[in-house]
C-alpha cells in the first residue's frame, strides 16, 4: 500500500517563498508509485492541503488529517520543506512528534540548537570545531560598538541569530555602519550574531542520511559576484557554484572530516548542509542549515546529482530513514 506523505511547505518567516517552491520541487519528484504526495501549505493564517487543481483544503490542527469530499486523510509521514520557523526550528516538529507522526528531519531539539547559530557554535567548540570570532547581542541590549570592533576586527558580518537566506545580513566594514547593520539585522530577528571576517574560500557541503547510512556530498566551491554570498548570489544567479570545488585533496579531505563530525556529534539525521571557509587548509564552520534549499537554484540537489543521486532517490531516502 502507498504511504501517504504530507509535504510541509511555506511557514512563517521571510523564506516562506523559497520554502513553497521547495516542497514543490519536492512533490513533483517523490516516486509516485511508491507514495501519495500531498501539498501542505503551513501558513501564518492558514493550514491547507492544496489539491493539484489548486483548491484548498483545510488541515485539522489536531490530529493534522485533511478531509476531501467527505473522505478523511491520515499522513503516514510528513517532509518537511519549511525553511525558518515553524519547521526549521523544530517548533512543528515537536507538534508532530506529540501526535506520533514520523517527519524526515532531526528530533526538535537538535533542530532548534542547529538553527540557533550562537547555541549551535556554543555547542561545536568543544569538539574542536574551527569558528569565526563572535560577538552576541539581543535587542534592547546596550551596544559597546568600539568593545565589538576590538574583539572582532573590520570588516566584519553582523547576522539575525535565527534567520536563513541571507535575510538581515551586512558586511560591514566601518565602525560607523555597524549601528544601522544592527537595526537590519533585528529587523528579522531580536538577537544577533557578530562574526570576524574570514579571508578565504566559501565552500558548502551536504551531510544527509542515505540509505540508513551518513555520506557527506561532493563539496560546493561558492564564488559571489557579490561583497559576500546573500541574497541576490543565492537566488538570483549572482555567484558561481563550482562542483566539485576546486580545492586540494588534503581541503577536501579536512571538511568532510569535519562535517561528518558535526553530524555525528549533533545526533543529526536526514538532510543537511554546512558552509564552511577555508583558510589555508582549516576549514572554519559558518553555519548549519537543516532544511537546505531544494529549488532549482539550491546546492544540495546539484551535490546529490554530482553524487549520483537523483531527487526521486534523495527524497525517497529521507522518507525511509
Amino acid at each position: 500500500m502507498k504511504k501517504n506523505i504530507a509535504i510541509v511547505m511555506g511557514g512563517y518567516s521571510s523564506e516562506a517563498e523559497i520554502s513553497l517552491k521547495s516542497g514543490q520541487v519536492v512533490y513533483e519528484h517523490l516516486d509516485k508509485d511508491k507514495y501519495n504526495a500531498y501539498r501542505v501549505h503551513i501558513l501564518r493564517d492558514k493550514w491547507v492541503h492544496v489539491d493539484e487543481s489548486g483548491r484548498e483544503h483545510p488541515v485539522n490542527m489536531e490530529d493534522f488529517t485533511t478531509t476531501v469530499n467527505g473522505y478523511k486523510t491520515r499522513f503516514d509521514f510528513v517532509f518537511n520543506a519549511i525553511h525558518g520557523h515553524p519547521g526549521e526550528d523544530g517548533t512543528l516538529l515537536a507538534y508532530f512528534d506529540l501526535i506520533g507522526l514520523p517527519h524526515s528531519s532531526s528530533h526538535f531539539y537538535q533542530m532548534a540548537v542547529a538553527f540557533n547559530k550562537r547555541d549551535c557554535l556554543s555547542l561545536l567548540k568543544p569538539y574542536g570545531i574551527h569558528c569565526a570570532v563572535s560577538v552576541y547581542l539581543n535587542q534592547g541590549q546596550e551596544i559597546d560598538e568600539d568593545g565589538i570592533v576590538d574583539k572582532v576586527g573590520l570588516p566584519c558580518f553582523v547576522k539575525p541569530n535565527r534567520a536563513g537566506s541571507s535575510f538581515g545580513i551586512s558586511k560591514v566594514y566601518r565602525k560607523k555602519d555597524l549601528r544601522s547593520a544592527l537595526d537590519r539585522a533585528f529587523e528579522e530577528d531580536s538577537q544577533v550574531l557578530i562574526e570576524s571576517f574570514l579571508d578565504g574560500t566559501e565552500v558548502s557541503v551536504g551531510v544527509i542520511t542515505y540509505e540508513k547510512k551518513v555520506k557527506v556530498l561532493p563539496i560546493t566551491e561558492i564564488v559571489s559576484e557579490n561583497d559576500f554570498f546573500d541574497y541576490q548570489a543565492k537566488y538570483m544567479g549572482e555567484s558561481q557554484e563550482i562542483t566539485p570545488a576546486r580545492i586540494s585533496e588534503k581541503q577536501k579531505e579536512n571538511i568532510e572530516r569535519e562535517a561528518e563530525k558535526i553530524y555525528r556529534a549533533m545526533q543529526l539525521k536526514g538532510l543537511s548542509r554546512m558552509d564552511f571557509i577555508l583558510v589555508g587548509d582549516i576549514p572554519y564552520f559558518i553555519e548549519l542549515n537543516m532544511v537546505p534549499g531544494l529549488t532549482a537554484e539550491s546546492i544540495l540537489p546539484k551535490q546529490a546529482a554530482e553524487a549520483g543521486i537523483s531527487l526521486e532517490e534523495l527524497f525517497g531516502s529521507a522518507i525511509e530513514g
